[in-house]
């Protein structure tokens, strides 16, 4: 079995786990950043308090609306990205052992190697991905509202104050999302919000370089220290993960803003300030109507959320990675050995 493969399931198990312990706040996070009721965002909610509204007026499943197309695009990132990742990783490491024999450098990956490694890994990801981000978004920020909610709202807040989320079926599984989608924009919809994804590509890269920096920095440390041993334990490798990722996400949560804007259910009545046709129009109606501030909504939300996954994934992915290379050698030294007469 490859390296490759190895670390493409490893990933697609750590981000399943990860998926499922954090949901709950992908969730609110993904709400807080479509927020459109101005009203509400005068009242500051913070999230626990906003998840337990989620759960006394809607159910403890709305927390985990959209959880099974959720688990599939995980599996489906994770994996796709470890997968080229690995790749490309590999090939980088074959040209630094080149250049070394060339007399240029040390022979090992650069920063910015690793950061072009995890670029290309992001961007073959997000194109193969992006369609069942956008059934996850819409199911994970549609409200159940009733109709006498709905009246009520009406009667005490005019339309250029508020824009109003659209009563929707009870019944708004992943089949109702998708025709719903191909019904608004054809086959294009689901691609929506893929040009800032594309950029955010660069919050992986960044994770993903800070992580193997200090992880190679720690090793190297581990060596001098420990004659030569440079073992990392699952504590340590789930503390670089998360500072990996507060760094990354820091750098990139407007895009985040953006893409989630762009992917949920768009107003197509009413306030037309908050109807958006692509990816520039939401950034200057952003800026015009909310001030930068709009494109920090969530955050802290998003980074508790995010460093807790980031740091689940790692140590999950290391662990799995380890006990498979661990069960092969195993398998290879048992095949070895001389079968009796």
């Amino acid at each position: 079995m490859s390296d490759a493969l190895i670390n493409g399931l490893a990933g697609a198990g750590g981000g399943i786990i990860a998926q499922i312990i954090t949901y709950p706040l992908q969730t609110v996070n993904a709400r807080q950043q479509t927020e459109r009721d101005l009203k509400k965002e005068k009242r500051k909610v913070g999230t626990i308090e906003q998840m337990c509204q989620v759960v006394k007026q809607e159910g403890w499943e709305r927390l985990y609306g959209g959880l099974t197309p959720s688990l599939v695009g995980t599996a489906a990132s994770q994996g796709v990205y470890y997968y080229f990742y690995q790749i490309f990783r590999n090939k980088a490491e074959t040209a630094a052992l080149q250049s070394q024999k060339k007399g240029i450098g040390d022979g090992s990956v650069g920063m910015l190697s690793s950061l072009v490694v995890a670029a290309l890994s992001g961007c073959v990801n997000v194109l193969l991905t992006n369609p069942i981000w956008v059934v996850v978004t819409r199911m994970q920020t549609h409200t159940k509202i009733s109709k006498k909610d709905h009246s009520n709202r009406l009667a005490t807040t005019s339309p250029e104050e508020t824009a109003l989320p659209v009563i929707e079926p009870l019944s708004y599984g992943t089949n109702h999302v998708i025709q719903e989608v191909y019904d608004e924009a054809g086959l294009l919809g689901f691609w929506k919000g893929v040009f800032p994804t594309l950029i955010m590509v660069s919050n992986p890269s960044i994770q993903f370089m800070l992580y193997e920096t200090m992880l190679k920095k720690l090793k190297k440390r581990r060596a001098l220290s420990k004659q030569g041993n440079n073992g990392v334990t699952a504590l340590e490798i789930f503390l670089l993960g998360a500072l990996a990722k507060l760094g990354a996400t820091v750098v990139t949560y407007p895009l985040l803003v953006v893409k989630s804007r762009l992917q949920a259910k768009q107003v197509t009545t009413g306030d037309k300030r908050h109807h958006y046709k692509g990816t520039l129009d939401a950034i200057l109606k952003m800026i015009r109507y909310e001030g930068f501030a709009g494109f920090y909504k969530g955050m802290n939300t998003k980074i508790i959320q995010s460093v807790l996954a980031a740091a689940v994934l790692f140590m999950v992915k290391e662990e799995l990675v380890k006990g498979v290379r661990l069960l092969l050698i195993k398998d290879g030294i048992n095949n070895m050995k001389p079968k009796p007469l």
